[in-house]
């Protein structure tokens, strides 16, 4: 067993998934143990069926809920909210088209998404997608992506971040160092990409190097092997792809957050001894576990705590490395917003409604 003062150190570096529309007994024992510093959402999370008030005063008490038990009042509350089929909120929240449907109104949706993101408390926005959709055969990012070319994917993001960013919510780069020219998905299995770094340089890096100028607070990581650049591991524990390239090369300065440690392609790789040491070392900061694919169970999250924790005690993880990712969150999260959970008014979801057919009827050339 591990002190509640190991979880918590864990927690520093935690977001973690609520099993449902209301705090199990073990959703309150994790929030307690590890205090955790953000939380993500999914569908799970919302009534579905009732009237936008009733959700919405739902979703109110199980925020409320998650602070009182955790502890803390300043946390990342997070949602993947790309637009598309990358939507968890009920209806009246607006269902945007995709990101390649945007073109011009990237921005001018990212505003409205933003303000609907606020009503929720959320502050944190896993997105934009700075992928490119350059493989038609891809399973997983497709019309995720704004573009098919490194220059239109690049505007579209950094449209979408300006816009996040003007509505006061923060955004996040993904997936590094590129997904879109996978043929396979990393939920369901380990995609490997056989690029070398002169191809990443020339097409995939573009985006995120523009989002980096663009002063993004958080990039994270892809699931995807790389055998050219880095044989042995995913990007995900790579300090090559990580701490050479990202931190290094591209002099990203800000979180790097794991892609969800539940997924298929890295969620045996988690549960082997030394795996989340290596992934400190390699450059993640932050790691999100959903409990939102394989099952809600928490004993993966305590299993990669206690491997966090025995890591540290025997040396084989430097508590130097764990405490500058901790600095990184800890000043990210002072200069985060909180927001309170609100109603929006019928007038503001009926504009966003519209921008979000005007989206739909462009003319995509």
């Amino acid at each position: 067993m591990h002190t509640s003062e190991h979880l918590q150190s864990f927690g520093n570096h935690l977001i973690l998934g609520i099993s449902g529309t209301t705090l199990s007994d073990d959703d309150k024992r994790a929030l307690n143990e590890f205090k955790p510093v953000g939380v993500i959402f999914f569908a799970k999370n919302f009534l579905d069926g009732v009237p936008y008030p009733v959700w919405l005063e739902s979703f109110k008490q199980l925020i409320d809920q998650i602070h009182q038990y955790a502890e803390r009042d300043f946390m990342f509350t997070t949602l993947d909210h790309e637009g598309g089929r990358v939507v968890r909120t009920p209806l009246p929240i607006t269902r945007f088209p995709h990101a390649y449907l945007l073109k011009a109104q990237a921005r001018e949706v990212a505003k409205a998404t933003a303000l609907e993101l606020k009503s929720l408390s959320i502050n944190l926005s896993w997105s934009p997608v700075a992928d490119i959709f350059s493989n038609p055969q891809n399973p997983i990012i497709g019309s995720r992506a704004f573009g098919t070319t490194p220059e239109t994917a690049s505007q579209g993001a950094r449209e979408y971040f300006q816009g996040l960013g003007a509505g006061g919510i923060l955004g996040c780069a993904k997936h590094f160092p590129g997904h879109g020219d996978t043929s396979t998905d990393s939920h369901v299995e380990l995609p490997t990409l056989n690029l070398s770094l002169e191809d990443l340089r020339n097409r995939e890096l573009i985006p995120f190097q523009t989002l980096i100028k663009e002063q993004v607070p958080l990039i994270m990581t892809a699931h995807i092997l790389f055998p050219q650049i880095d044989p042995d591991v995913p990007a995900t524990l790579s300090k090559i792809i990580l701490n050479d390239l990202l931190r290094e090369e591209l002099g990203f300065q800000g979180v790097i957050v794991s892609d969800d440690l539940d997924m298929k392609a890295v969620s045996e790789m988690f549960m082997q001894s030394g795996t989340v040491a290596r992934a400190f070392h390699a450059g993640c900061d932050l790691f999100i576990v959903s409990r939102n694919i394989n099952s809600s169970s928490l004993e993966r999250t305590y299993k990669i705590a206690e491997d966090f924790s025995a890591s540290l005690n025997n040396g084989s993880l430097d508590a130097a490395v764990v405490e500058v990712a901790r600095d990184r969150i800890a000043n990210l999260l002072d200069v985060t917003p909180q927001y309170p959970v609100y109603q929006l008014d019928k007038e503001t979801l009926v504009k966003n409604a519209e921008l979000a057919i005007a989206c739909t009827f462009q003319n995509q050339k």
